[in-house]
C-alpha cells in the first residue's frame, strides 16, 4: 500500500491545517489506516478501536479517552465507539486549534443511530475509495481538466475491451490488487464480505436475516448502473419495503453501494428524479455475481453494466478531489438517458455515456444532442463524451467526442 500514492493524501494534510476534526471514511480494507500512518509524526497519538483493550477504555470513559492537549489524536474505526463523538464535539468547541482529531471509519457515522451530536462546521469529511487505476499507475488525475478543456490525446493504445475488463475484474481493494488469479480474488472477496457482515454490520444496524442481506448484496450488484425497481426486489427477498430500505441503507453506510443523484436543474417537467445505484468496487461486484470474464465479454448487458460501473468508480474518485465538481446522472420520462453529468461550480457541464464496444456511431450521442439542444439551449457550456474501448479520440461535431475509456486514468 505504501507504494501507492493516494490522491486523497493532500486533501487530508490540508484539512488538518484548517479543521479541528478530519474524518477519513470508506469501506474496510481501502487503506484508511495505512494513510493515517503515513501522516503520523511523533506528536500524534494512534488509538485503534479494533484492539479490545483500547475499545473497552473508549466505551467505559469516553470523556477521558479523547483528552488531547497537543498534536493530533488519531482514532481508528470511530464507528465502534460513537459515544466519543459528543465528547469530541465538546472538546473542540472549547479549543479552536485545527488538527486536533483525525478519525477513520468503515461506516458512515451520519448513519449511526446512536450519534446524536453533529460535528457540522467543525469537521472535514474525506472519502477514501478503493484504489483507482491512476493511483495504481502512479499518475495524477487529469480527466476532468481534459474534459472541461475539450482536449484529449488523439490516441491511447494498450487498453482494448479485454484489457479494461481485466482491470474491472481485479477491482481496487489493495490486498485483492496484489493477488494473481481471479480465483484468489474471488476467495478474498468472499472472506471480505463474511468479515464485514460478522464484524462491521453490527456497529450500524440490527440485521436479523443475514441470508437475505447476502442475497440483497447479489441483487444490488446485478442492478449496478440501473434504476432499481424495488417491489420485485422485496418480493424476491420476502421482505417488506421498509425492511429492504433499511438493509440497503446499511450497505450504503458500509460503502458497498452508492447512489448517484439525478440532475434536475431544469424546468423540463418530464425529468426523472430517481437516483441510480452503483457497486463501489467492480472486483467485488464480479465476485459476488460469479461472473466469468469470457462470458461477460460476449454478453452485451453484463459488459455494459460492468464497463459503466468501472467508469463510475474512476470518475467518482476524481470528482471527490475538488469541491468545484459535482456528479449526477440524467434520465427523463421519454427514456432519454445520460450515464453521468459532471457539473463545475461555474455551471459548465460535461455529459458522459459509457459503451463497452470498440466502435461508436452518431446514434450513441442522440440523448446528449437532445439534452444540449432542448435543455441547455446554449445557456451554459456543454461537452458530450462517449467513453468506449477503442484507441482514438474522434469528433462527431457540435461538441461531441468519442474518447477512449483509458483517458480516465
Amino acid at each position: 500500500m505504501a507504494d501507492y500514492s493516494r490522491w486523497r493524501m493532500d486533501n487530508v494534510k490540508e484539512a488538518l491545517k484548517t479543521r479541528r476534526v478530519v474524518i477519513i471514511s470508506g469501506a474496510r480494507q481501502t487503506g484508511k489506516t495505512t494513510l493515517t500512518k503515513e501522516i503520523r509524526d511523533k506528536g500524534n497519538v494512534f488509538m485503534p478501536l479494533d484492539k479490545k483493550d483500547i475499545l473497552t477504555a473508549a466505551l467505559e470513559d469516553p470523556a477521558n479517552f479523547i483528552k488531547n492537549k497537543s498534536g493530533t489524536m488519531i482514532i481508528d474505526e470511530i464507528q465502534k465507539a460513537p459515544d466519543l463523538i459528543p465528547e469530541i464535539k465538546y472538546a473542540v468547541d472549547n479549543n479552536k486549534r485545527p488538527g486536533q482529531y483525525l478519525l477513520t471509519g468503515s461506516a458512515n457515522i451520519k448513519s449511526l443511530p446512536s450519534v446524536s451530536e453533529s460535528l457540522a462546521g467543525r469537521v472535514k469529511n474525506i472519502r477514501l475509495r478503493p484504489l483507482v487505476q491512476g493511483e495504481i499507475l502512479r499518475k495524477k488525475p487529469s480527466f476532468l481538466k481534459m474534459a472541461f478543456n475539450g482536449e484529449f490525446p488523439k490516441k491511447i493504445s494498450g487498453y482494448d475491451k479485454e484489457a479494461i475488463f481485466d482491470l474491472a475484474f481485479r477491482g481496487g481493494y489493495p490486498e485483492a490488487v496484489l493477488l494473481k488469479t481471479q480465483k484468489e480474488r474471488k476467495d478474498w472477496h468472499k472472506d471480505y464480505l463474511d468479515t464485514l457482515i460478522a464484524r462491521d454490520l453490527k456497529d450500524i444496524a440490527n440485521i436479523k436475516r443475514q441470508n437475505s442481506l447476502r442475497e440483497l448484496i447479489r441483487i444490488l450488484a446485478s442492478w449496478s448502473g440501473k434504476f432499481m425497481d424495488l417491489p420485485p426486489i422485496c418480493n424476491a427477498l420476502g421482505l417488506s419495503k421498509p425492511t429492504t430500505d433499511s438493509y440497503i441503507n446499511a450497505l450504503e453506510a458500509l460503502y458497498l453501494f452508492e447512489k448517484v443523484a439525478p440532475w434536475t436543474k431544469t424546468d423540463y417537467d418530464r425529468v426523472g428524479r430517481s437516483p441510480k445505484t452503483y457497486a463501489t468496487d467492480t472486483g467485488l461486484m464480479t465476485s459476488v455475481l460469479g461472473w466469468n470474464k469470457k462470458e461477460v465479454m460476449l454478453n452485451s448487458d453484463r459488459a455494459g453494466k460492468l464497463m459503466e460501473t468501472f467508469a463510475f468508480n474512476e470518475l467518482a474518485a476524481q470528482v471527490d478531489l475538488d469541491s468545484a465538481y459535482s456528479l449526477y446522472q440524467y434520465r427523463d420520462r421519454k427514456s432519454r438517458e445520460i450515464d453521468f453529468i459532471v457539473e463545475r461550480e461555474d455551471e459548465a457541464l460535461i455529459g458522459i455515456e459509457v459503451k463497452a464496444g470498440q466502435s461508436v456511431s452518431k446514434e450513441h450521442f442522440a440523448s446528449q444532442m437532445w439534452f444540449k439542444e432542448n435543455i441547455i439551449k446554449g445557456k451554459k457550456p456543454y461537452l458530450g463524451i462517449v467513453l468506449y474501448s477503442g484507441e482514438h479520440t474522434l469528433s462527431y461535431g457540435d461538441g461531441m467526442l468519442a474518447v477512449p475509456i483509458a483517458a480516465l486514468f
